[in-house]
């Protein structure tokens, strides 16, 4: 019996899954299930890159891209909760040790640095440090 050959991961393609069950479900995003879906952001960086040498990158960078851009959608119709703004910067944190962390994945912070920036231009001015006025997830914060 032959060892069976595994399928690589790619973010970029659940995030679309996903996205596709809950807007068949309901007409607007189910922010709990979007907040299981950033919270896996470190697990597929994981996987997509070493099951997918060429491309994993690029489908971990697109999944985690897409998740943030449903952020900003959310953010634009005033629906944006601070439980989903703390899940992705916690992401955000968990994503940049890993990809500090594990040989052959720095190039992946700058996928990070992009999310990052995007999140941070959420935040209430003029400090960046809360959403709505409620203090968000930093590392190290308490």
């Amino acid at each position: 019996m032959e060892p069976r050959q595994s399928q690589p991961t790619d973010y970029g393609r659940f995030v679309i899954h996903i996205v596709k069950r809950m807007t068949q479900q309901s007409s607007s995003i189910d922010q709990a299930m979007l907040r299981r879906a950033i919270g896996l952001a470190s697990s597929y960086l994981v996987t997509d890159t070493s099951t997918n040498l060429e491309r994993g990158i690029q489908t971990w960078c697109t999944g985690f891209h897409r998740l943030v851009d449903i952020m900003v959608v959310l953010h634009s119709r005033g629906e944006l909760e601070l439980e989903t703004v703390n899940e992705a910067s916690k992401a955000c944190s968990e994503c940049w040790s890993v990809a500090g962390t594990w040989r052959g994945m720095e190039d992946c912070r700058q996928g990070v640095k992009e999310v990052a920036t995007k999140l941070k231009k959420l935040l209430d001015e003029p400090h960046r440090r809360t959403y709505k006025g409620s203090k968000v997830y930093t590392p190290n914060s308490s």
